[in-house]
């Protein structure tokens, strides 16, 4: 008999209400498991729920504009008899205990046999999903190229699709060597851990023979009859059902009106913490924005409408007098010019990695109060060593950069300044010191600035630190980097040294707590105390987070650095 199953919201972390913005299934549709039911999208990811079970819509319980929670019913889904079935077969115990009562039963054979022909497609063939594996914290990634075509023969780890999230663009490699039977995404589309990309037929992957004993209890089973009644496992409750079952019994209890302008007092914003915390984040005075959900409760897209809106040039009607406020920022409103009119021009998009990444390093250099310290360091020695140990290991490949050598540096600055190896708590109350020494550096790419991250850089020679630096500006360039490659970091190094520049101020990589920029070395005469000698001055610019470091420390933290690259012996002590 089929059964009739809720397909709900699962686990989606902190978010709550996230709006639907799209319905892909229709009441009659056949849908798998782990398909796509609705499409949300939250102020950071686009993400879909997928059903879990498969079977057939019956009923759906949302449509798009919905705000919906861990938890809440998206769709009533009829579970075919082979699917409901599937569980009792795997549970080989009771059915044992229940064959003497069963054998003496006339019913039937082949309706006693139908139900377990569900569980043979896992060993019919060699069919095998290939699924997006573990992308870290991302979802809802968007797929920018589809790398094969049904009747390809992949290798394994061969990319099948190509993401591309804020930060990085990323392959969805094969798990398995064959032929391409099916694939089941298209450009546009948005995937998470666990999604099906492709269905592959994987080499060698035959059936595996059906054993003796097997093949002898099946003719067997059919001659008796045997009929296994299903073992009712009791359901979990469903707390949101229980709520919505009693108060439906209770027709004639009236709702309570609330009125949320008779109970909050005036000049106090009607909004839960979590959108409190969100606004702070982006600098936003709720006061400014006028709720559009029942009593003027302000949600997390009303807070991203306005900022968008004033990021714009403009802010929404519902915003009030915050226009001339520039959105709540205070910021004037961005200039509207027809450049056209002054000669011809041309308009070319934004990579979608400078896009996210311009928003987040807007949000930083706006909500971080930066100072930079600046300082020179004599590298005189340093270089010659540098020079000196490449031709060493010329013949053994490895070119060791200027680089390798800041990291090592900073990783030791790092450990005698902690408060520069720490992070500060959105509340802005409390400060997290890392145990750990995680080092990014800014890659340039055709799409935009990378921070990949070398870890550990504590425990790693410079040769070594050289080495991984290279493979890593090298996936970078080849927009092969994994979000595993790009998170973790303590503290970044933007070097510009390469290209040329005396100074320039670096915007701190929230939520680390300082950067280090570094120009061209120069030669330049330095005072010894008897004469000015020539010295290879190398320029670096620390920009930090005046809430967590002063001036002092900044000072400090630059002199000993410029004094271990002076003479990096001071990093053995």
């Amino acid at each position: 008999m089929a059964e009739i199953k809720e397909a709900l919201v699962p686990d989606i972390g902190d978010y709550s209400d996230i709006p639907v913005i799209e319905v892909l299934v229709a009441v009659g549709d056949t849908v798998k498991k782990d398909q796509g039911l609705v499409t949300l999208e939250s102020d950071k990811a686009t993400m879909e729920v997928p059903s879990s079970v498969a079977g057939v819509v019956k009923e759906l319980k949302v449509k798009v504009g919905d705000s919906l929670s861990e938890g809440k019913v998206v769709a009533l889904i009829e579970v075919a008899e082979g699917e409901a079935a599937a569980p009792a077969a795997a549970a080989p115990a009771p059915a044992k205990s229940a064959a003497p009562a069963a054998a003496t039963q006339s019913a039937p054979a082949p309706a006693a046999a139908a139900p377990a022909a569900p569980a043979t497609p896992a060993t019919s063939g060699g069919a095998v999903e290939a699924l997006v594996p573990d992308i870290g914290d991302y979802a809802g990634i968007p797929v920018i190229e589809v790398l094969v075509a049904v009747g390809d023969t992949v290798k394994k780890d061969q990319g099948l699709v190509t993401l591309e999230s804020d930060k990085a663009t990323m392959e969805v490699p094969s798990s398995v060597a064959g032929v391409v039977k099916e694939i089941k995404v298209k450009v546009g589309d948005n995937l998470s851990q666990g999604d099906v990309v492709a269905i592959i037929e994987a080499e060698g992957a035959a059936a595996p023979a059906p054993t003796k004993a097997a093949a002898a209890a099946a003719p067997a089973a059919a001659e008796t009859a045997t009929k296994v009644e299903p073992v009712a496992v009791p359901a979990q409750p469903d707390k949101l059902a229980a709520r919505e079952i009693a108060s439906a019994g209770t027709p004639s209890s009236p709702p309570v009106q609330f009125n949320a302008d008779g109970v909050l007092p005036a000049k106090v914003p009607y909004a839960t913490p979590a959108v409190r915390v969100f606004a702070r984040e982006l600098g936003v005075d709720l006061l400014q924005i006028n709720g559009t959900e029942k009593g003027g409760r302000i949600t997390k897209g009303d807070v991203q409408k306005f900022v968008k809106a004033a990021l714009s040039g403009g802010v929404p009607a519902a915003g009030g007098a915050a226009g001339a406020a520039g959105g709540g920022l205070n910021l004037l409103p961005w200039p509207k010019v027809d450049f056209s009119k002054f000669g011809e021009t041309e308009v070319q998009p934004l990579s979608r990695i400078k896009k996210i990444s311009g928003a987040n390093l807007a949000r930083n250099w706006a909500m971080i109060p930066h100072v930079t310290q600046f300082e020179q360091a004599d590298i005189t020695d340093l270089e010659a060593l540098r020079v000196a140990l490449n031709k060493e290991n010329e013949k053994a490949g490895i070119k060791l950069t200027m680089l390798a050598f800041l990291i090592k540096a900073s990783a030791a600055a790092l450990k005698k300044f902690p408060e520069f190896n720490a992070s500060l708590d959105a509340s802005g109350e409390n400060l997290t010191l890392k145990k750990y020494f995680h080092i990014g550096f800014a890659a340039d790419t055709p799409n935009g600035l990378v921070v990949p991250v070398i870890r550990d850089v504590d425990k790693k020679g410079v040769v070594q630190i050289a080495q991984e630096t290279g493979e890593l500006a090298k996936k970078a360039r080849d927009g092969k980097l994994g979000p595993a490659d790009m998170s973790g970091g303590c503290f970044s190094i933007s070097s510009l040294g390469g290209i040329g520049g005396t100074a320039f101020t670096p915007i701190v990589n929230a939520p680390e707590v300082a950067i280090l920029g570094v120009s061209k070395s120069s030669i330049q005469p330095v005072w010894n105390g008897k004469e000015f000698a020539p010295k290879l001055m190398l320029p670096l610019s620390l920009s930090y987070d005046h809430r967590v470091i002063d001036g002092a420390l900044a000072a400090r933290f630059t002199t000993y650095l410029s004094q271990v690259l002076a003479d990096m012996r001071r990093v053995l002590l």
